[in-house]
């Protein structure tokens, strides 16, 4: 079927939705690019592989446009992508070694834990606004030892992001957004440009791989990677039309339906 015209629809109006997640949530997309291929029984490996063409244009797509909005802080994408590229290689070595069933319900932990840091850090948000309030005439604490430490927390978390995307097979955006919210206190809007700058040069190192590999669909990834580059456009447009609260609560919802997805396909192995 993903050699017909109608098959290249299909995987057009899958790649569109998945650009607007991309750009919306700051996530790659493989996450739902990867199961629906399978569908079409795509082999996990070209799934995976050909999910990244998608996952690389939908993310170059989205921050480029928001690079020339000037909404996206690009030094800090480049240093999570450098040191996320490195780790990720660690990450794809130790996934080789371990059982499906373990990774499936690791992943389903790890998704769990990023929705409670993501909670944490609303908490910590609005006791620093509560203290604001009660007491206006409070002067914030000084920043000038703030440089380094924020640079080794950015580092901390592309290389923490690089290795459970290698692991895990995901983009590395379902990582980094809470992370970068709790640590580098950004909001999830600013998180989420982030994250999905860095996306760019994680996705193009995976997909650089597996095309050595002789692993990839050109012709169903480039229907995935065009749809995606709509629906990034679409998604980072409507991105800052929408509250904070509204974001996070979509956030936090794809991660719990992630999170059963993953605990399903364990007890099923």
């Amino acid at each position: 079927m993903l050699e017909t015209p109608v098959g290249w629809g299909v995987l057009f109006v899958l790649g569109t939705f998945t650009g607007v997640l991309a750009g919306l949530l700051g996530i790659g997309g493989g996450l739902l690019m990867v199961p629906a291929l399978t569908v079409f029984g795509v082999p996990l490996i070209q799934a995976t592989a050909t999910s990244l063409i998608g996952v690389f244009l939908s993310a170059v797509s989205g921050s480029i446009r928001n690079l020339r909005a000037g909404e996206l802080n690009w030094r800090v994408s480049v240093t999570l992508s450098l040191f996320g590229i490195v780790t990720a290689q660690v990450g794809a070595w130790l996934g080789d070694r371990l059982p499906d069933a373990g990774l499936s319900l690791a992943f389903a932990m790890l998704l769990l834990i990023t929705i409670y840091l993501m909670r944490l850090r609303r908490r910590l948000l609005e006791r620093q606004q509560r203290a604001e309030l009660a007491n206006p005439d409070l002067q914030p604490e000084p920043k000038q030892t703030q440089s380094y430490p924020k640079l080794g927390a950015v580092a901390g978390i592309g290389l923490l992001a690089g290795l459970l995307s290698g692991l895990f097979g995901v983009g590395g955006g379902v990582v980094m957004v809470p992370l970068q919210m709790l640590f580098l206190a950004e909001t999830i809007k600013v998180a989420v440009r982030t994250s999905l700058g860095a996306i760019v040069a994680i996705a193009a190192s995976g997909l650089a791989q597996h095309a050595w590999n002789g692993n990839v669909l050109w012709i169903p990834g480039l229907c995935l990677g065009l749809g995606g580059i709509l629906g990034a456009q679409a998604g980072t447009r409507l991105l800052p039309r929408l509250p904070d609260r509204t974001v996070s609560l979509m956030f936090r919802l794809l991660l719990l339906a992630l999170a059963a997805y993953m605990v399903i396909r364990a007890i099923e192995r």
